[in-house]
């Protein structure tokens, strides 16, 4: 995890915190991006995340709405980087979440970074992107320009699919794992929630 110089999880002045983490799916195209209609898109998951709220629920989650775009996606084709945030809504909470997203392309995966902070803070996080987005790159060798056709493993989606959170992946054996994927996807969204809430209790503690 990422914190600003200046700041802890235990902070009075803590406002969020980035997750890094690594996705080895394969290489994935970014063939669609021009294709994608970012309406339909954000309604099909708003749709997605209403229907796995039951779910949800039986696993002790609370309910949750996808508000809409916090950050409507933004792809940099030159540096393969791709960026969008959500704005979420917990059954419970009087403040809304902010789920800022940053994926980076690579020869073998894709790179996440996840923003978790309120929905308040979005201006504090957008100003912070260029630099987070101008300091993590790949490795020579390893970067979305040295994929090897025939060679490298291609992702089973693409630049749609990856902002969905892969529900939009190719037809065929990988559609039969959609239901359980969104299950899945939406449980890491509750539990990056979860580590908001954690954060800011200890930030409360602390304060005492």
């Amino acid at each position: 995890m990422l914190f600003k110089s200046d700041q802890s999880p235990i902070s009075e002045n803590f406002t969020y915190a980035l997750t890094y983490s690594f996705s080895e799916d394969g290489y994935v195209s970014d063939s669609d991006v021009n294709e994608i209609n970012y309406d339909e898109l954000l309604k099909s998951m708003k749709e997605d995340i209403s229907e796995g709220n039951e779910a949800r629920i039986k696993e002790g989650y609370p309910a949750m709405e996808l508000v809409g775009w916090a950050n409507k996606p933004f792809y940099d084709a030159s540096s393969k980087k791709l960026h969008w945030a959500k704005e979420i809504k917990f059954e419970g909470d009087a403040v809304n979440t902010l789920n800022y997203n940053i994926r980076i392309l690579g020869r073998k995966g894709i790179l996440e970074l996840n923003a978790i902070s309120d929905v308040e803070k979005l201006k504090l996080v957008q100003n912070d992107i260029p630099a987070i987005l101008a300091s993590t790159e790949f490795n020579d060798g390893e970067k979305y320009s040295d994929y090897s056709p025939g060679i490298d493993k291609m992702a089973a989606y693409g630049i749609g699919g990856l902002i969905a959170g892969k529900v939009l992946a190719k037809a065929g054996f990988f559609a039969l794992l959609l239901k359980f994927w969104k299950i899945i996807a939406l449980g890491a969204i509750a539990a990056l929630g979860f580590l908001k809430k954690i954060l800011t209790k200890k930030a409360d503690n602390s304060s005492v």
